[in-house]
Formats: C-alpha cells, structure tokens, sequence
C-alpha cells in the first residue's frame, strides 16, 4: 500500500474553519559505526523505499570513511561522540522532530522496501510501535552463536514479562511521535532494543509485529555485537529492567527463597530445644533470624518500591499522552 497522502485541505465542521492536513513527516534513523562498506547501500534503499522522508545518519567515533559515503548517498549525517548504540539512539530521539520514526541498522541486513508496509501499519491502527521480525533469507544471516543468543534471550523476555513478541532484539522498528518523546533511554549499548520493547508494554501501548526479511552481512562488513559480552550485558538489562518495572514479584520471589531458607536453618534448632530443652547451635539460630529478618526487608522493599514504579509509569504516561497520536492526516500548523 502507498503510505504517502497526496496534500489536501478539509472542513472542520465542529469549528467551522480550513484545516491544512498534509503528509507526515518520516525520520529514518541509522545509528552508524564503521560502516564504510553498507551504509550507501543502506541510505539509498531508505530514499527510494521512502521518497519523502528524510535520513539521518549518526556516526559514533567511526574510523573509516562512514560519514562521507552517508553523505554522499544523500543522508543527513550527525555525529555522537559518546560510544554505545544507546547513546546514539538518545541523541536521535532527543534531536529530531517528526511524526514517524523509522530506526534501522546501517549494516544492510534488514529490507529497506518493508519499511512502507511497517508506516502504513502503525498509521492505518494508530500504533505506536512496529517491530520487523526477522525472517532470515540465507544461512550466513545469523550466525549460529547470535541466533542461539537471540533466541534464549527471547524466550526468557518473553516468560518474564509476558511480552507479544517473537524477535524483541530486533533493530528494525517503527515507532510513533508520543513514543519517542514519552522514552527515557536508560541503557548505552545494543541492551536498547530490549529497553524499547519493555517502554511499550508497561505503558500498553498499541503494538504490533511485522515478519521481514533478514539477510547476511555483505562482504566487507564485520557485525559489531560480540555474542558472549553483549549477550550477557543484555540478561543483565533484562534483569535490571524487571527488578525495577516488576519489583513486587521480583522482592516476593526473592522474600520467598530466603524465607524458605530460614526455615530450613531453623527446623534442626526447634527441633534440638524441644528435645534438649536449650540451643546449642548459636549460630544457626542467629543465621536463621537474619535470613528471616532479610525476608521481611525484601517484601517491605517490594511494596514500597511498586508504589514508586506506579508514580514513575503514571509520570512516562503523562508525557506520553502529550503529543499526538499517529493518524493518516496531520495539521502541522500548530506544530
């Protein structure tokens, strides 16, 4: 479907006064490091695929010839000196002003022309996220340690925080104005996509997932994510993000466990002072007290730590119903 709106002008009977609507204003992003040999490829595709839309590359500290090849392919080229995709990222959302936002890997491997069906989606059902499932078109496009990390981590995402998603490290999305602007990034490196993933599910936004093609890196071009660190560096966000977005079940599970293991402690002592009338494991029964009094901590740390997440969701909520909601037909002049 042809996302793009011819101009047009249209009543508001209720105001009863000429209301310009024009085209939506689409922003591709491309965070960039050392993509000398993609990032033209990359920048042209998006043109074509997107006729009006504007392309903004970000170079983070490249060494080789990334910004000039981005510029000369026609992108608008920034630069973000802080290293870690997370930072690009905030910088990009901090910076630019659209009413689409297109995010996507300058490495040419995911599908340019798939980017209309993603727009037409989140405008059509006023979305405010679409995530491109990768659906790989060759052997090479995963490898075998990525995919296996990709695929572990997913599932645990998943179980976790019950998420509507097959592919939540997909770094192929589309995204609305009002969730752009409601986004605090937190994290600096490839960990962003499962940050983006969790924003939309605690606020319920309306969301959906699009299967794309996904090809191998061309030949030149060497991925940047190191499987075991940035895998860990993601579990680890993944666990963060759940301590501090879900942390009544998280300090109740971890009440429950010490808990448990007071009892075990204490068992042996009751047991020994109902036989022998005193308590000759000291010890034991100071380990058990404490394991118990750490256990009343975590439940009253849970509480009181999901009244604060109430009051930080309900803050992102506000800044989220703020700007406009996506629509065929915008009225900039207010804008």
């Amino acid at each position: 479907m042809d996302v793009m709106m011819s101009t047009s002008h249209a009543i508001n009977l209720d105001q009863g006064e000429a209301v310009h609507r024009c085209d939506p204003l689409i922003a591709v992003l491309v965070p960039c490091f050392n993509e000398e040999a993609t990032i033209g490829k990359v920048v042209a595709g998006f043109r074509a695929a997107l006729p009006t839309a504007i392309v903004y590359v970000y170079d983070n500290n490249s060494t080789d010839r990334t910004a000039e090849m981005a510029r000369a392919a026609g992108a608008v080229v920034c630069r973000e000196t802080r290293p870690g995709k997370g930072h690009v990222v905030r910088r990009m959302f901090s910076d630019l002003e659209a009413d689409v936002y297109v995010l996507v890997d300058g490495d040419s491997t995911y599908d340019a022309p798939s980017a209309g069906l993603m727009i037409a989606r989140l405008l059509q059902d006023q979305l405010d996220m679409v995530v491109a499932a990768r659906v790989p078109q060759e052997a090479a496009a995963y490898r075998p340690g990525h995919q296996l990390g990709n695929q572990l981590l997913t599932r645990f995402f998943i179980s976790a925080f019950k998420a509507p998603f097959t592919d939540v490290l997909s770094g192929y999305r589309v995204f609305s104005r009002r969730f752009v602007k409601s986004f605090p990034v937190l994290s600096g490196g490839f960990e962003i996509e499962t940050e983006l993933t969790v924003h939309a599910l605690e606020l319920e936004m309306a969301t959906t997932e699009i299967a794309t093609p996904y090809y191998a890196r061309p030949d030149g071009s060497t991925s940047k994510l190191s499987t075991w660190q940035d895998g860990f560096r993601i579990l680890c966000t993944i666990l963060n993000l759940y301590r501090t977005e879900r942390p009544m079940p998280f300090f109740s599970a971890l009440a429950m466990a010490l808990s448990i293991a007071a009892i075990g402690f204490a068992i042996p002592v009751f047991v020994t002072y109902i036989q022998e009338g005193s308590v000759p494991r000291i010890p034991t029964a100071i380990l058990s007290t404490g394991l118990m009094l750490l256990a009343s901590l975590c439940g009253t740390c849970g509480l009181i730590l999901d009244m604060v997440t109430r009051a930080r969701r309900e803050t992102k909520f506000l800044a989220y119903l703020a700007q406009r909601a996506p629509t065929l037909h915008w009225d900039r002049r207010n804008t």
